[in-house]
């Protein structure tokens, strides 16, 4: 059974951290089909911000399931043990920290996955959040700053010994972004070298890559990023086959749209119709992306203006499906 802290995690596979994707209404939904643990999207530990649309929507909980795991962002150790504290009062039961964003907003700030190349600082703002709370404290990290300083083992270690107490590894440096493949021998090096869990994140886009990445790595677990967008059933189809051996066929495309069409209903009450009809957009980008009519439907979808006809344009969709799905059945009343 994996454990952070306190909390026994139902399964392996955890939902990673992903901004303007991991809201509220998304990590619902993940959980719902039955991924193990979600984290909210990144925070920024800068105090002036805490009181924008953006944060608040980040921090709301509602009927989230537990433990509530929060990242937060940032390079100043001071600021990010105020913001875990204030995130904690708010309702955090796990406070993550961030060191492995690449995108170059984050960066320039010295945060994110550039401060890999600061093992001092690393070591200062573990310590400093660890100290200031009562929670588990967690850690994303990439391998290295670059392919020729992979220092993830290093920094594994400074995790381990001020207390974090799980550590998500993605299997590409900071100079890598997303490009090329992900890598897992620094990881199985990481997870040799220290005692604390370690997920596997990066490239794990099915059941069979998680358990090869898993014996490969000797991982505790998974995390699940890019790979889930479109596809909310995936983090459950992992945890299955992980535990039994099996996989859980997908949902059909009816059944999809279905999924979709809820999640879409979700956005609109979460963020508000105008928002939420351009959050919505996304996502039924990301559900239709295999279907052959994909363009067309996209361009359509995203030509609607009102949540109305955005969910009566899913509605039409699923009908079509469910005939395609069972030609010889009726629909129900």
């Amino acid at each position: 059974m994996l454990q952070i802290g306190p909390y026994k995690l139902p399964n392996r596979v955890a939902l990673a951290p992903m901004a303007g994707v991991t809201d509220l209404p998304f990590r619902r939904l993940c959980a719902r089909m039955g991924a193990g643990l979600v984290v909210a999207e990144m925070i920024s530990s800068n105090p002036l911000l805490r009181d924008s649309r953006k944060t608040l929507l980040r921090s709301r909980h509602d009927d989230e399931i537990q433990p509530r795991s929060v990242q937060i962002a940032g390079s100043d150790p001071a600021a990010m043990a105020a913001a875990a504290v204030f995130n904690v009062a708010e309702g955090a039961q796990i406070i993550d920290i961030n060191m492995g964003c690449p995108a170059k907003k984050v960066c320039r700030r010295a945060a994110g996955s550039a401060l890999l190349a600061d093992e001092r600082l690393v070591q200062e703002i573990l310590t400093a959040v660890v100290r200031s709370v009562d929670v588990p404290v967690t850690l994303k990290i990439r391998t290295g700053p670059t392919p020729d300083a992979r220092n993830g083992v290093t920094i594994a270690r400074i995790a381990e010994d001020a207390g974090i107490a799980a550590l998500a590894v993605h299997g590409r440096t900071r100079a890598c972004a997303f490009r090329g493949q992900a890598e897992y021998d620094t990881m199985a090096a990481i997870v040799a070298a220290i005692r604390i869990p370690v997920f596997a994140n990066g490239d794990i886009d099915s059941p069979a890559k998680a358990a090869a990445i898993i014996a490969h790595t000797g991982a505790a677990g998974v995390m699940i990023g890019r790979a889930a967008q479109g596809r909310p059933w995936l983090c459950g189809q992992i945890a299955a086959h992980l535990d039994t051996g099996i996989t859980p066929p997908d949902p059909s495309p009816a059944e999809q749209l279905a999924i979709l069409c809820g999640h879409v209903r979700d956005l609109h009450d979460f963020y508000g119709e105008f928002m939420g009809l351009r959050i919505a957009r996304k996502h039924v980008g990301w559900y239709l992306q295999d279907r052959p009519d994909y363009r067309q439907q996209r361009g359509d979808f995203n030509r609607l203006e009102q949540a109305a006809g955005q969910l009566h344009y899913l509605q039409q969709l699923t009908e079509s499906s469910i005939h395609q799905d069972y030609p010889h059945k009726e629909l129900a009343a």
